[in-house]
């Protein structure tokens, strides 16, 4: 393939006729052919792309009109690496891999505006799956991280392909061990049902995992009280200023997803949230909602804690809600939590829940 410049503005473009890259062909006697010298052709045959008595016996073949047709024909197509992203391991015949890589996928929607969501992809593996290597005193686990998201009818509208890196030192390695690895993507979609397939390997002892994933994205209605499922997160962290484009961003908050919903006991479990269309008080001109945090156990209530939270998000009515957890004081056993949500306004009420595990 050959790019040239023909306008002399930095802009190279796809070449379609072998006499694009001629910088003298528009110079009137520069640069001329033997041909034209003799006589035989003329600039103007040349320009106009006809092949004369001449050029038929010098024309390179890859300069054929029907070369140049059948090789752009190939570019556009799609090809075989394409269609063999992950190595033949989501088609045909399956099989058994006697190295597999775990790994727990879950994906998240929050609301972008009244047709686009935004779906967080968050893939996490346990560091004991990983292989970690000496490299120069520090030990470096490396992983391959590859990812194909398909409508039910089997349009692709997204695919990525990414290396990353799990580090420790040779002290650290056995607390690092203990510990998971957490990958972060992020597109906006329109509602509607998705696959992701996905292929995660150990670039250092080929251990692989392939999983398939269907979710759906919902279609947030636009004029009553609606939220985001709840995240429970094994970090929160408000960040401000341009912090677009880093991993585990959701608006101005970095939320690490726990996938696991494990957490042990004395660690706080994050929960983030954001609630859409709450109605605005026209005396405060905030919005006016009332939220109570209420942990449950074996269906009996245990704690309730109230939010004081006077926030507007500067993207338009939606509200954003993180809250820590203490389990320091909880016995060990699974719980649920649920976010009762009022409108004072409006009177509506929602109450999105989350399940968690407090452990040893």
């Amino acid at each position: 393939m050959e790019f040239v410049d023909p306008t002399g503005s930095g802009e190279f473009r796809l070449a379609r006729n072998p006499d694009e890259k001629d910088a003298l062909i528009q110079v009137p006697g520069a640069g001329r052919t033997l041909w034209e010298e003799l006589g035989i052709e003329t600039r103007a045959d040349r320009i106009a792309g006809l092949s004369g008595f001449g050029r038929a016996n010098y024309i390179r073949a890859q300069d054929s009109p029907f070369e140049v047709i059948n090789t752009q024909n190939l570019l556009w197509s799609t090809q075989p690496a394409e269609r063999n992203l992950f190595d033949g391991s989501l088609v045909g015949t399956p099989k058994v891999d006697d190295n597999p890589l775990e790994f727990k996928v879950q994906v998240h929607c929050f609301r972008q505006s009244d047709n686009r969501v935004l779906a967080a992809v968050t893939i996490q593996t346990d560091n004991s799956e990983l292989a970690f290597i000496n490299s120069g005193g520090l030990l470096i686990a490396h992983m391959n991280i590859t990812g194909r998201l398909t409508t039910i009818a089997e349009k692709r509208v997204g695919k990525f392909e990414d290396s990353v890196v799990t580090t420790a030192t040779p002290e650290e390695l056995s607390s690092t061990r203990m510990r998971k690895s957490a990958y972060a993507k992020s597109f906006i979609l329109d509602p509607g049902h998705y696959r992701l397939d996905l292929l995660v390997r150990d670039t250092d002892s080929g251990a692989t995992g392939v999983q398939h994933v269907g979710f759906k994205v919902p279609a947030f209605p636009k004029d009553k009280l609606a939220s985001s499922s709840i995240v429970l997160a094994a970090k929160l962290e408000a960040l401000e200023g341009n912090v677009g484009g880093r991993q585990f961003m959701i608006g101005t908050t970095k939320v690490i997803p726990n996938l696991s919903g494990e957490f042990q006991r004395g660690q706080p479990a994050g929960v983030y949230l954001q609630v859409y269309n709450a109605a605005i008080d026209q005396t405060t001109l905030r919005p006016a909602v009332d939220v109570e945090y209420v942990l449950l156990k074996d269906d009996k209530e245990i704690t309730k804690q109230i939010e004081d939270w006077q926030q507007l998000n500067d993207a338009g009515q939606r509200l954003t809600l993180t809250r820590l957890i203490d389990t320091k004081d909880l016995a060990y056993g699974e719980y649920r939590l649920a976010v009762r949500i009022r409108d004072r306004i409006t009177g509506e009420t929602i109450m999105p829940t989350a399940g968690f595990k407090v452990v040893p």
